[in-house]
């Protein structure tokens, strides 16, 4: 299959949204030394959500969240969202679901910063959120990914959503 430049864009695009969810999840299990501390690592045993939800919240909806730092239910929906979201991104399948998914997961991100640092109203969560709505709706899992051999499998095809 030819890609022109917007098909290329696309799928480049998707791919790096997709990295920016998987990478995340990576260092917060492992501890690999970035956000994460190197050894502190969910499998070391530590909460992927406590430090961020404990300290690093703030505006009308802090108390909201920081109720719920280290909650087991709270970390394993996170990451669990972040390896779907990534491999979904990352490979091109289930695209729809990932980007909605995703577009919810950085809202309520954004929701816990408020008000955003340097725009009274928008943030990098709002235009991420944004792109990644549009991502689904170009079917950029076509491009560069499996997404085309995705829409055919029975289930897909009856089940539109899950593009």
């Amino acid at each position: 299959m030819k890609y022109n430049v917007s098909q290329t864009l696309l799928g480049f695009t998707r791919i790096a949204f997709g990295w920016i969810f998987l990478w995340p999840f990576l260092d917060k299990v492992f501890g690999l030394g970035f956000a994460t501390e190197f050894g502190k690592g969910w499998i070391h045993g530590n909460s992927p959500t406590y430090g961020f939800l404990t300290y690093g919240v703030r505006g009308p909806f802090k108390e909201v969240f920081q109720s719920l730092a280290g909650l087991p239910p709270v970390d394993w929906l996170f990451m669990g969202g972040l390896l779907f979201i990534g491999l979904s991104l990352l490979f091109g399948y289930g695209v729809y679901v990932a980007a909605y998914s995703g577009a919810a997961m950085l809202f309520f991100m954004w929701l816990a910063l408020l008000p955003p640092e340097h725009n009274p109203f928008i943030d990098d969560h709002i235009i991420y959120a944004i792109t990644l709505i549009t991502l689904a709706h170009l079917q950029a899992g076509r491009y560069f990914g499996i997404g085309e051999v995705w829409s055919k499998n029975p289930i897909v095809k009856n089940i539109p959503a899950l593009k």
